[in-house]
């Protein structure tokens, strides 16, 4: 498992945050609150999987920069 399988779940959680980026400026400006929640709980099962990996404050660190990076 180890990095390979890190660096999958940063991907989706960056996927993630791309989507709901794009769900809040892009052409569909007003994104329905299930959608935005449905990408907020994705990313927390996300950071519940990373968290055996590289612990609990790097898994929150670590989507934090990623979220900060994606939607600024």
């Amino acid at each position: 498992m180890g990095e390979s399988e890190i660096a999958r779940l940063r991907r989706l959680i960056e996927l993630e945050c791309q989507s709901m980026e794009q769900g809040l400026t892009g052409y569909a400006i007003t994104a329905r609150h299930d959608i935005i929640s449905h990408k907020y709980n994705q990313i927390d099962a996300y950071r519940k999987r990373l968290e055996p990996l590289i612990g609990k404050t790097q898994a929150k660190k670590a989507i934090l920069e990623i979220y900060m990076y994606t939607v600024g």
